[in-house]
């Protein structure tokens, strides 16, 4: 008997210990679903009342770098519809299928499908739109606020600022970099309805605002870009090219004042039915595309040259070395290397630096490349910026070709010397020669200079000059700037020369390749100068993509980089030298 006693008292032990854990994991459930669950729980009970229409947030606008608007946000309409609201299907698909131009049996089937909230007819509709729409009083029918992208100028800088979606979502250029300072932040509208969707008539409604994009603000001088534009289309109109390219930097802070490529296209009026040709004249090619440099890529070397004489490497020459093979030609690996010109009557013998880069002489620069040697000639490669992406603030940038240091014979060490062999982009070759000329350091290239709020006037972020490396000493850097200066004064640059002021420059000249050959008859003519030469600030890159006649970037780009910077002289009010 007391053997059951105990096991009855077990077991009632047991059952309450039970139902004080069953009633205290109910209570924490419950504590959990109410202060945990809690706000998310009563969010999902609020859905099932409301229906919520959405306000899209303005996106921000872009301006030069003296304020000016470039790409702005003006008010637009989507339509809306909630099938259950809507009263007379027939009716309002005849009205919606003549203004929107949409079929009158596709409209008819989004206003009158089941087991949806709310459906969207049309999105980017003009002001104009919205209101025929507004007059025709049709249930179940709405219209949302909406932002429609506008570019001020259309195909003005239309390779750099880039377009957005039809949803508003930046896709290239700085709309896609920069896209999330740009896009803002969404509002809605939310209203009471029944367990149909129907709207209650004492119903509440709560608006929750939308918060516009914050402002870019360029490093781009819309007037300097405007100038580059002008240009570029008169090179394409004398020259027929395939097309044609120019970028204007500060060399002091690595600021890109203007960039711009020819043919382009209208952001205001997109070919989006033609991938191809939106795809190919929308790109930046400044920085996407590579090419070989030609005897632009002469600086180079010229800088490494001086800058080891100056560390005292016993493989170097010195500015006053004179070259005195006067053949024109360097037979390299079994490989002939020959100058542009025969070298008739001694032309281009007894040269010292300056004078093989006034001449553009290609043997000089294969004896000092093979002179200094593969080691120290990739070190300046590497120094220089080529064969890595600048860091531009621009998505898609391509860190150029170069041959591995491992697999480089000397041929093709030979070929890097005067700019073949190598292959980089537009960008690169501006801010190696940047470097080389601004007192030798070589900084990064930026577009943006500052992020702001439209409200407030508050800037959320400001980009400041960075210098990502040393190259060479400033008294390299100066006699290079002279030696350059020499060149545009009297040597293959003289079509850039303008009276007065001092313009330093190196012309190229460079075969394409195509499909992994070199192309017959098929050339890439560029010029990269630079003002003043004595205190470097200014620096035009122009590249002519297949000229037709004439291909010597002495003749074709150095004109209309001469024209550039005439024209910057004249809006800055710049005086001549005395």
């Amino acid at each position: 008997m007391q053997d059951n006693y105990y096991i009855t008292k077990k077991r009632l032990l047991s059952l309450c210990v039970a139902a004080i854990f069953l009633f205290a994991v109910i209570f924490l459930r419950l504590g959990y679903i109410q202060v945990v669950w809690g706000k998310e729980l009563q969010a999902r009970a609020d859905e099932q009342w409301q229906r919520d229409l959405p306000i899209k947030a303005y996106r921000g606008d872009i301006v030069d770098t003296n304020g000016q608007l470039l790409a702005t946000t003006e008010t637009g309409f989507s339509v809306y519809a909630r099938p259950q609201s809507v009263e007379h299907p027939d009716e309002a698909a005849r009205a919606l299928s003549s203004i929107l131009q949409i079929d009158y049996d596709t409209i008819l089937g989004k206003i009158t499908k089941r087991g949806v909230s709310e459906v969207t007819l049309k999105r980017q509709l003009s002001a104009d739109k919205a209101q025929e729409i507004r007059s025709c009083n049709l249930e179940g029918i709405y219209l949302a606020s909406e932002g429609l992208r506008r570019y001020v100028y259309g195909d003005f800088l239309s390779q750099v600022l880039g377009f957005v979606s039809s949803d508003g979502v930046g896709q290239t250029g700085l709309e896609a970099y920069y896209d999330k300072y740009l896009q803002g932040l969404d509002g809605e509208l939310l209203t009471e309805t029944d367990l149909v969707g129907d709207e209650l008539d004492n119903g509440s409604t709560t608006y929750i605002p939308a918060v516009n994009g914050l402002v870019l603000t360029l490093t781009v001088d819309a007037v300097i870009q405007g100038i580059v534009e002008n240009v570029l289309q008169l090179a394409m109109y004398q020259q027929n090219p395939q097309a044609a390219r120019c970028i204007v930097l500060d060399v002091t802070t690595g600021e890109i004042l203007a960039m711009a490529s020819k043919p382009s296209v209208d952001l205001n009026n997109l070919p989006r039915d033609n991938i191809e040709y939106l795809m190919k004249y929308s790109k930046n090619t400044l920085l996407t595309d590579v090419y070989e440099p030609g005897s632009t890529f002469k600086v180079l070397t010229a800088s490494a040259c001086l800058e080891e004489y100056r560390k005292g490497n016993p493989k170097a020459f010195s500015a006053q070395h004179v070259f005195g093979n006067s053949s024109g030609i360097r037979i390299v690996d079994g490989s002939k290397i020959s100058c542009w010109t025969k070298h008739a009557n001694g032309k281009h013998s007894n040269q010292t630096l300056s004078d093989a880069l006034n001449n553009s002489c290609n043997p000089i620069f294969t004896d000092i490349a093979l002179s200094l040697g593969k080691d120290t000639m990739y070190q300046y490669l590497e120094k220089f910026g080529y064969g890595s992406p600048t860091g531009i603030d621009f998505a898609g940038e391509q860190a150029g070709i170069l041959v591995p240091k491992t697999a480089v014979t000397n041929g093709d060490l030979a070929r890097i010397g005067f700019g073949q062999t190598i292959a980089v982009t537009a960008l690169q070759l501006c801010m190696a020669t940047a470097a080389a000329v601004n007192g030798g350091l070589l900084m990064r290239p930026y577009l943006v200079k500052e992020i702001s709020d439209p409200v407030s006037g508050k800037t959320v972020k400001r980009f400041s000059p960075v210098v990502e490396n040393r190259v060479i000493s400033e008294e390299t850097s100066k006699q290079i700037a002279a030696m350059l200066q020499r060149v545009v004064d009297e040597g293959g640059g003289k079509n850039a020369r303008i009276e007065g002021y001092q313009v330093g420059g190196k012309t190229g000249t460079a075969q394409k390749f195509v499909d992994g050959a070199l192309a017959a008859g098929k050339y890439v003519s560029s010029f990269v100068g630079f003002f003043p030469a004595s205190s470097p600030k200014y620096l035009v890159l122009m590249i002519v993509d297949e000229p037709q006649g004439q291909s010597y970037g002495s003749i074709v780009a150095a004109p209309y980089a001469g024209l550039v910077f005439r024209e910057i002289i004249n809006y800055k009010n710049i005086a001549p030298v005395e």
